[in-house]
């Protein structure tokens, strides 16, 4: 089988139902920033300092390629069956990030992102999950979009601002606190 198709040639794609929209369309550029994120995921499991929670990411991965389908999908034309997000799916990133918060410093001052190239990672993906869920609600304004999605975008992103500060601890990384100039 050939990876190419040519059917996207002319900048057009298919959504999961056969709807065909140009590649520029909000709704791509939505999955499309969901699977740079995924890839993001990918890069943080595989720091040495996540050995632990490879699981874990793998699972994040997994939901994430849900949300890809969920958001290939048309609303209005797949009769497909898609896998979904469940509320447990949230619930399992809030227990994370109170297990993790348990061996934290309170947090009083903002950080700046860095103290060691694999939180620096995580404080990437962190921010390309923000994107995606802008665009997520942004797409929401005019299609469906399950309140899950929108969800589990949200609290990901929070997962993973916790997730970089349990790397830093655990690699013994200065947490660089913002000093605004007064």
């Amino acid at each position: 089988m050939k990876i190419y198709t040519k059917t996207g040639d002319k900048g057009l794609t298919s959504l999961i139902g056969g709807t065909r929209v140009p590649k520029s369309s909000l709704r791509i550029e939505c999955y499309g920033t969901v699977d740079e994120l995924n890839s993001y995921i990918g890069l943080v499991r595989d720091q040495e300092v996540n050995a632990s929670r490879r699981p874990l990411l793998k699972e994040i991965q997994d939901r994430l390629f849900t949300v890809g389908a969920s958001l290939a999908s048309d609303p209005d034309k797949s009769k497909m069956k898609i896998p979904d997000l469940h509320a447990e799916d949230i619930a399992l990133l809030e227990q994370e990030m109170d297990r993790m918060n348990e061996v934290l410093p309170e947090l009083r001052v903002f950080v700046l992102p860095g103290g060691h190239q694999s939180v620096s990672f995580a404080h990437v993906a962190r921010c390309v999950c923000r994107r995606a869920e802008r665009l997520v609600i942004q797409l929401q304004e005019d299609s469906f979009v399950a309140n899950l999605v929108v969800m589990y975008l949200n609290r990901l992103s929070d997962f993973l601002f916790v997730l970089s500060r349990q790397m830093a601890h655990e690699l013994q990384a200065e947490e660089v606190k913002w000093e605004p100039r007064m």
